[in-house]
């Protein structure tokens, strides 16, 4: 299980403002970006968590159940 408040570096109250404020900061490690070997997976998985904390709807069946919505 992945918490994906960590990946994104915000608290569970975390508003969507901070949120989309702290996707910002993820275009570093895009592989186009960063070089680093790992920086396509650490990518995805922001990627992941933002397309989940990002949408109200998902969000709360993330906070509810700890799934993403799509699962």
């Amino acid at each position: 299980f992945k918490d994906f408040y960590s990946i994104l570096g915000v608290g569970r109250g975390a508003s969507g403002d901070e949120i989309k404020k702290d996707i910002l900061t993820s275009q570093e490690v895009h592989p186009d970006v960063n070089k680093d070997p790992g920086a396509k997976e650490k990518f995805a998985e922001i990627n992941n968590a933002y397309e989940t904390l990002g949408d109200e709807s998902k969000k709360k069946v993330y906070d509810a159940t700890g799934m993403t919505g799509d699962e």
